[in-house]
């Protein structure tokens, strides 16, 4: 058996426990529980002791499911809070030697040492490219002769305060944080194909509060962000703008709601009970997706206006691919290539096993990639540490767990590596 590991998404419409088995081909799931979130909007706790009840009970239905008790978890986190920035790091190589994963390890810790601004805290640290001497782009140093190694990093960095209330509703559920992860980091491991992210590709994660988007180029994160809109957004518009108690305005949109005004019979109508009228209505479905069209334009175009201040607009020949709950109404992909002018497509979670079927479902892409990437991050900062002369943390147990954890973890987990840092062998030390 491989590692057990747990993956907690904490949304504003829901929370997600996950305890899987990441295996070389797939993660094959053995618990899962689902609860409604409460205390939670726009990424953002309001209500600490109500969502605290939410993650206690989500935990409580996974270790009833998998047989095993949840010590820690890899955490999602999503909030206009989250923020993104590039930095640059440089070590010199010193004598006539090739470039080892030390060397980097150095390069990294330098981009790294930015000035954040006080209340916040970073992230993640992702190596986008190195530059060795007077050759750029290099894709993995290690084994070249130099004598200055560059790392180009992405930064991504989110406030403190808020991260402390997540943690703190999480560990009063009785559950450690092992990290938190940014949610179209997660989603897009499990989402996009090798050749997507090779060629330029943006994953856009449509949750209920927020979407998030990350830009992956050259096989790695270019970009991220978070814009302020989701799904609820949409069902609050048609809650005001028909007069509807939210839970109605949410039920019309999912049974009559869609994206695109043009596909939509005019005649057609459906039956509503507005607030303050004692009889049921018939209310025009084109006057419904109407109301939820302009908000979702809205969306596509802030998230195209990110892109393009970002510079990567002209580098994404592989489009955008469009996940999270949300991202299931009909008509999104449409508007999205329509607004963006991109191809897109809709995706969810790909190879998994095991009681799997409830995930296959754009919802829970960043619940399904939080267990393989958080895993990947995990080895990443074992490696770093071990150069550094450092031990990590492990006296929080992940899972009750009799098995031990088998020496071929590192196999399993060598390719998927390399989307962060090069590979690394005992002489590479």
């Amino acid at each position: 058996m491989g590692e057990l590991v747990v993956g907690i998404d904490i949304g504003t419409t829901k929370v997600c426990t996950i305890v899987g088995e990441v295996r070389e081909d797939d993660t094959y799931i053995v618990g899962l529980g689902i609860e409604p979130a409460k205390g939670m909007r726009k990424g953002m706790v309001t209500d600490v002791n109500a969502l605290t009840a939410s993650i206690s009970s989500s935990v409580h239905k996974a270790e009833r499911s998998s047989g095993y008790e949840i010590g820690r978890a890899f955490v999602s986190v999503s909030a206009k809070h989250v923020e993104s920035m590039n930095s640059q790091g440089m070590t010199a190589i010193g004598g006539n030697r090739s470039v080892k994963m030390s060397d980097i390890v150095q390069a990294m810790e330098a981009a790294r040492a930015v000035a954040v601004p006080h209340g916040r805290e970073v992230l993640h640290v992702i190596p986008r490219r190195y530059n060795l001497d007077d050759q750029n782009g290099v894709r993995n140093p290690v084994g070249m002769h130099g004598y200055k190694l560059e790392v180009e990093a992405h930064l991504i960095t989110a406030a403190s305060a808020s991260l402390e209330n997540l943690e703190k509703c999480v560990e009063a559920a009785g559950v450690y944080v092992d990290r938190f992860i940014l949610n179209p980091l997660a989603s897009g491991d499990v989402v996009l194909t090798n050749t997507e992210r090779e060629s330029g590709v943006m994953v856009i994660d449509i949750g209920g509060g927020t979407t998030d988007l990350a830009i992956f180029i050259e096989g790695t994160v270019w970009h991220t962000a978070v814009v302020g809109i989701g799904g609820y957004h949409v069902t609050n518009d048609v809650a005001h703008v028909m007069n509807l108690p939210y839970e109605l305005a949410e039920a019309a949109k999912l049974e009559f709601g869609h994206a695109d005004p043009r596909t939509v019979n005019p005649l057609e109508v459906f039956p509503v009970q507005p607030f303050g009228e004692e009889h049921i209505s018939q209310v025009k479905r084109s006057d419904l997706v109407e109301i939820i069209n302009a908000r979702v334009v809205e969306l596509f175009e802030l998230v195209l206006q990110e892109v393009k201040r970002s510079g990567y607009d002209g580098l994404l020949p592989a489009g955008v691919v469009l996940t999270g709950g949300a991202s299931l109404l009909p008509g999104m992909k449409a508007i999205a290539n329509r607004v963006m002018q991109m191809p897109a497509r809709v995706a969810q979670p790909e190879s998994i096993s095991g009681m799997a079927d409830p995930l296959r479902n754009p919802a829970y892409s960043t619940s399904v990639g939080l267990l393989r990437l958080g895993l990947i991050m995990d080895v990443e900062d074992e490696r770093r540490d071990k150069l550094r002369g450092k031990e990590r943390n492990r006296s929080v147990p992940s899972l009750n767990v009799t098995e031990p954890i088998t020496n071929g973890l590192g196999k399993v987990l060598g390719g998927l590596f390399r989307r962060f840092t090069p590979n690394m062998t005992d002489d590479d030390t």
